[in-house]
């Protein structure tokens, strides 16, 4: 089964998925190891870790692509791709849904920001109009080539426009033919909860939890009572590698060695153990490549 068709199977059931957000092929690895069945590939995280820049639309699509390519060679999983504005109009968006496609993408996530866009959890954003980012859907959905390819729409008018606003937008965004709805920072709950009364029978709804975002951080199971097909984590592991990484460089400065903190790091054999080093070098052996 194509990871296309295994996500639609998959949002097909009661129990919420939970996705993980990952910005290379190494955390790709771990979060599969972990036993989670998506990843999301987090714009936001590849600009901090690839250009150790804020999120404010500095990736560009054939870096996107590329990251696609090298999680989608060492993960199996359906992978989620935050495609921020589709990365123009929509001309552009068409061609970033064949690119992230053939890349590996099983869903893609676009958003109705307009440029240059920044993380839905920051302030000063401005949206395209609500005809715009219509026609955007329409053009993402007609320029798949696989017809189970997720196309995952984004609103982030609760902080412009307001929840009202938002939620006329969304309905447009439905009628548009989206197959994910996602609506972006929710302040409180009961925002929260009037969307899924308002949506939650007419199209899976996916949510969004930042540590210490605009949206009350709220456990799974309870999304899932609520209603919720999906939850993402999107920065949890960049942030939470910053703050060890932080911690590390401190321990090495001072120190001058790791002997004290290797009690807290995979040593050189875990490590290649967890890449699965022997099975590749094993593999290159019957090409007669004998690994170096």
């Amino acid at each position: 089964m194509s990871p296309q068709s295994t996500l639609r199977n998959r949002l097909g059931k009661k129990n919420i998925l939970v996705v993980p957000g990952v910005y290379d092929a190494f955390g790709a690895i771990m979060a599969e190891r972990a036993g989670f069945e998506a990843l999301y590939l987090s714009g936001a995280s590849i600009a901090y870790t690839k250009l150790g820049s804020p999120d404010i639309g500095l990736i560009t699509l054939n870096e996107l692509e590329s990251v696609v390519g090298n999680v989608c060679e060492r993960s199996a999983l359906p992978i989620i791709v935050d495609a921020d504005t589709g990365f123009g109009n929509a001309l552009n968006v068409q061609r970033t849904i064949k690119l992230l496609e053939r890349a590996g993408a099983a869903a893609i996530q676009i958003e109705d920001q307009s440029l240059p866009k920044r993380c839905g959890h920051l302030d000063g954003k401005t949206l395209v109009n609500a005809f715009e980012m219509n026609g955007k859907i329409k053009a993402a959905l007609d320029a798949r080539s696989n017809n189970d390819t997720v196309i995952i729409a984004r609103t982030d008018a609760i902080g412009v426009e307001g929840y009202d606003l938002a939620m006329e937008r969304a309905a447009g965004f439905i009628e548009s033919g989206a197959d994910i709805l996602f609506i972006e920072a929710f302040q409180n709950v009961k925002q929260i909860a009037g969307a899924v009364e308002q949506f939650g029978d007419k199209i899976p709804l996916l949510v969004n939890m930042v540590e210490g975002g605009k949206t009350p951080m709220l456990p799974a199971a309870e999304l899932e009572t609520m209603g919720f097909s999906v939850v993402i984590f999107p920065g949890g592991l960049v942030r939470a590698i910053a703050h060890t990484a932080e911690q590390y460089f401190a321990s090495l400065n001072e120190m001058g060695s790791t002997r004290d903190y290797q009690n807290r790091m995979f040593n050189f054999k875990e490590l290649n153990e967890l890449l699965g080093t022997d099975r590749i070098l094993e593999a290159g052996k019957q090409y007669g490549d004998g690994g170096g």
